[in-house]
Parts: structure tokens; sequence; C-alpha cells
């Protein structure tokens, strides 16, 4: 049987098929509408899904052999398959289960976005063998997806797993979702352009301006990355202060969980090596037990991948 994923962001969805292996034998995307009704948008959806399955692109894929469809989306959602926030995309409290159903009578699940990447890498990822995980995507913000006993767990009321959302500076940089001191703020790649913009008005020689052709404006975390990499003092200032934040971060989560593994993804865990090693020297002094076993800390595998094969894999999750 061949389930499906949605993977629902805030300027496109991409989807797939996916085989009983793990593996994508189709994919397909579409922009996301936020300009049209949200009705509209489901049926963009589905018309992409069955346009996958046109016998001239995937001659052997049809729709009886679907067994289930799941989506992943950058907000909240209930086991009733409705989202109760999405920002993003505008949705609130929009019955997504219900409108899919009208089209494509399959059983369907919805959920966070990051708990579908959390749950893609625990089985067809790094992650995988292992029953307990922490998966932490460094992106423009802060995602964070947790896997106890092989399941999603995000806690008793839906909300669980915000990471990104831990006050880890009383008192600090005022963060979007109204309070201040966020581990977004510190640990994100919107936080590495802010430190670095604030620096280089400070230190305007710093190799950061030269590769952003003299414009803040085009500094992003990469450029920082990289010239901290070549041994720019003032970026390497600004990646030991993130390196400091995401290692007390993580940190709290060993010290909390005690999970297996942390799995580290998103556009920021692009640096590889440079950024795996940073952490895993920095995160032991902030651990309570640190001369006990600890997680592995491990760069996620799957990729942009992830949250269509977690998406799938949601039918094999049990509310």
């Amino acid at each position: 049987m061949i389930r499906i994923g949605m993977d629902i962001g805030g300027t496109g969805i991409q989807i797939g098929a996916v085989d009983e292996q793990n593996q994508i034998i189709a994919k397909t995307s579409i922009p996301t509408r936020t300009d049209i009704p949200f009705q509209d948008q489901v049926d963009q959806m589905v018309s992409a899904i069955l346009g996958m399955m046109q016998p001239e692109l995937n001659p052997l894929l049809t729709l009886d052999q679907v067994a289930s469809v799941g989506a992943g989306i950058p907000g909240l959602a209930n086991n009733q398959g409705i989202v109760i926030k999405c920002t993003n995309l505008g949705w609130n409290y929009a019955p997504l289960r219900e409108e899919f159903q009208k089209k494509i009578d399959k059983p369907f699940y919805v959920e966070n976005d990051a708990n579908v990447a959390a749950l893609a890498e625990s089985v067809a990822g790094v992650s995988s063998g292992t029953s307990s995980s922490v998966f932490i995507t460094l992106g423009t913000g802060i995602g964070s997806g947790i896997i106890i006993g092989g399941r999603i767990w995000s806690g008793a009321h839906g909300i669980g797993g915000e990471l990104g959302h831990m006050i880890l500076e009383l008192d600090g940089v005022p963060c979007t979702c109204g309070n201040r001191g966020c581990v977004e703020r510190y640990c994100s790649a919107t936080a590495i352009i802010r430190m670095a913009r604030e620096q280089v008005s400070v230190h305007p020689d710093s190799l950061i301006l030269r590769l952003a052709e003299q414009d803040p404006l085009k500094i992003n975390a990469k450029i920082v990355i990289d010239a901290a990499r070549e041994g720019d003092p003032t970026a390497e200032k600004i990646y030991r202060r993130f390196i400091a934040c995401l290692a007390q971060t993580i940190a709290n989560v060993i010290n909390f969980l005690d999970p297996e593994m942390i799995v580290l993804g998103g556009g920021v865990s692009k640096a590889g090596d440079y950024l795996l090693s940073s952490v895993r020297e920095a995160v032991p002094q902030y651990v309570i037990f640190n001369d006990q076993p600890m997680p592995h800390i491990e760069l996620a595998t799957l990729s942009s991948d992830a949250g269509i094969i977690g998406a799938a894999m949601l039918s094999s999750d049990p509310d």
C-alpha cells in the first residue's frame, strides 16, 4: 500500500507518495496560497495528488493503492484533523480533515511539521533504531519534535515540544510570540543575522560585511558561519555566542528528558561537521551528569524529504 505525505509550508506544499519501505516513489509540489479561501487551497492539494497519479506520469500509482494521507503544518492541530492555529497560512480552527475527505475519502492525519520531521528521522533517518529522540530544526525559527517510545509526544493538550519558546534569558530579546528571551531569539538563523548586523555596525571591517557585498541586508547565517570558519574575529564572536546558547538549550533537554539522541536539522545544520563538532564540544559543560553516558548528537539525514515521509507515517503513529 501507498501513503501520501504533504509537507505544507509557508510558501510551498511538497507532496509525495511513500511506499512500505518509506521511500518516496512520486513527488509533486504546488505553491501555498494565502490569497484564496481555505477550501480552495484544499482543492488545489487534492488536484495535485490526483495529478500525481495520472497514468502518463505514474502508471503504477492509483488512488485505490492509497491507504492514508498525512499532512505536516507549521502550526497546531488536534486529533480530529482540525488546524487550531497556523499563523503563516492564516488558518484558525480550519477543518482540514473534513474538507479533504469531501474530495478523497481516505484516512487523514495532520500534525505539526517539526513533529512530523522528528517521526521521519526516528523511523527512516539518523535516529532510526532509537526509542527516544528530540529533533531540533535550526531555521528562520526553532522547531522541535519529541519522540518517546517510537511515537510523537506532544503533551496532554497537544501543545508540547515548543522548544523554541522556552525562556533562555530572563527579560531577554523580544520574541514574536510576545515573550522575551526565547530560545528562538538566540539559536535560529534569524538570531545569527540579528547579531551579525549589530556587530558589523561596530566592526565594519569584518569579513561578514565583505561577503555580504557591504550590504547588511544581504547578511545571512551561512555568510556568518563561513566567515567564522575563515577566522574572522567578529564572526567568531557571534558564532561562539550562538553555540553557547544552542549548547545550553540542548543541555536543558538532556537534563530534563535524557533522550537517546538529539537530531539537528534545518538550514543552519547545513554547516555540517563544523556545527556538529562545536555543539558536541560545548554541550557537556552544561549537563549535570556529564560523567555519565549522554545522548548522541547528530545531523538530520532526510533533508527536505523528512516532511513528506513523516507526514505519510502519521497513520502508524496512533493518537
